[in-house]
């Protein structure tokens, strides 16, 4: 089974993301906005219960932090996807490395830019009208990191929750 480790914002940053995923992103009824962890992994049923006990062992470690989402961006020329920027944390790298260290499977190809996707599959030229004007809009939302999330796929292509993880002593 396909699995994977996100973070969900809280529901005013959702809102203001799905207003324009719900136009920009096919993904849109896939899945919520979400901050990716450690993107799609295989796994067996056998090692999901060690999977989860790695993670608590993450989020104990970690305490809750905030971010902050400063504008629009894009990773174009390497692929045209839109997305809204978090500024650096440390803390925010400190839970991505952690995670990708102690759970198996996906190696990512690119280096870990922490963001949440807003439009992608789009066409150069739909790429280029739709950034253009996303640019412009000043954007300066908080959000508090309290929790991720282990996520596992649908047959359909949709993405539910298997576990909860907060961060911090229990």
């Amino acid at each position: 089974m396909k699995y994977g480790i996100v973070i969900f914002p809280a529901k005013p940053l959702q809102d203001f993301v799905n207003s324009y995923r719900k136009r920009y992103d096919p993904h849109y009824t896939h899945i919520p906005p979400h901050i990716t962890l450690k993107p799609g992994f295989d796994a067996e049923n056998h090692q999901i219960n060690d999977i989860v006990q790695k993670l608590h062992e993450v989020a104990q470690k970690t305490e809750p932090f905030d971010i902050t989402i400063t504008k629009f961006s894009s990773f174009k020329p390497v692929n045209n996807v839109i997305y809204l920027k978090i500024d650096p944390k440390d803390n925010l790298e400190y839970l991505h490395n952690e995670i990708d260290t102690k759970i198996p499977g996906h190696v990512s190809e690119y280096v870990y830019v922490p963001h949440i996707t807003v439009g992608q599959q789009l066409t150069n030229d739909e790429h280029s009208d739709v950034f253009g004007s996303l640019q412009m809009l000043k954007v300066n939302m908080q959000d508090k990191v309290d929790r991720f999330h282990l996520l596992y796929q649908l047959e359909n292509g949709s993405w539910t929750v298997y576990e909860t993880f907060r961060l911090g002593k229990e």
